[in-house]
């Protein structure tokens, strides 16, 4: 039986992926997190995710019992808390799933510092159908070459804090690493004004946001005369949760270390 502590239970993939470990054999919710002044302290952790039945796990801000009770800590929380919760797992040899997006540089060096004493997966999107897009579009790119402009667009809910989505940036590092490019050096995040000519081998990202629009992305490789189009549409957040909950049970009992969404699904 694997045993999850939920960073963020609170929250709206927090939720989700309580929501379905619901049933799920094999795993069951062994801690709940949520900030000391989120109103959900205190709240059974099933019933503030809106399943009918209590489960007896109580949404609490110490952190420290939660994680030391778990095989696998799970965050989707706010970047600034992704390296307390990091360094908590590191010392207590928890495996560590990191689903939040944005994290700055130093952020992420403390996720991956994980790695040092446990196993720990950072992924900007844990759907298993974006995953495997992300395959397709390295493959794609190096086969199709610079010589097919590449173009990825992004549409998400107008609650959504950062842009582009980390999940257009892992499309557009996909692109680039099928063609042997640096992303850096050839991104391009919107365009506005007199830009000029498209640059050949140039990335653009773009971001759309409105509504409630879980999450959409395209990949767009366009030359003289044809073009291909790669998508991916999500309808509900529950693909982002199962993903999660696949990658979580993969990755307890692993050996310390850096792993990949491409590592649970064989890519």
């Amino acid at each position: 039986m694997t045993k999850i502590t939920v960073f963020g239970a609170a929250g709206r993939m927090g939720g989700s992926i309580i929501r379905n470990m619901a049933g799920t054999p094999g795993i069951e919710l062994a801690g709940a997190v949520e900030a000391p002044q989120s109103p959900a302290i205190g709240r059974d952790a099933a019933l503030a995710a809106g399943l009918p039945e209590p489960c007896g796990v109580v949404i609490s801000a110490d952190a420290e019992t939660a994680v030391a009770k778990c095989d696998v800590a799970v965050d989707f929380t706010f970047h600034e808390a992704v390296p307390g919760h990091a360094s908590l797992a590191k010392t207590l040899g928890k495996a560590f799933l990191v689903g939040t997006t944005a994290l700055t540089p130093e952020e992420r060096a403390a996720a991956l510092s994980v790695g040092e004493t446990a196993p720990v997966l950072i992924a900007s999107n844990m759907s298993v159908g974006v995953n495997l897009l992300a395959e397709l579009v390295r493959r794609a790119a190096a086969v199709l070459g610079d010589g097919f402009d590449a173009e990825v667009v992004e549409m998400h809910h107008r609650l959504k804090k950062d842009a582009p989505s980390g999940t257009a940036i892992s499309l557009a590092a996909a692109v680039a690493e099928g063609r042997g490019q640096s992303l850096a050096a050839v991104r391009r995040d919107g365009r506005s004004g007199l830009v000029g000519e498209r640059p050949a081998g140039e990335i653009g990202l773009h971001a759309l946001r409105g509504g409630d629009v879980v999450g959409d992305h395209d990949v767009i490789f366009a030359s003289d005369g044809e073009m291909l189009r790669l998508s991916h549409r999500a309808t509900s957040r529950d693909c982002l949760s199962r993903g999660a909950i696949r990658a979580a049970m993969w990755l307890a009992g692993r050996s310390a270390g850096v792993y990949t969404m491409a590592d649970t699904l064989g890519l």
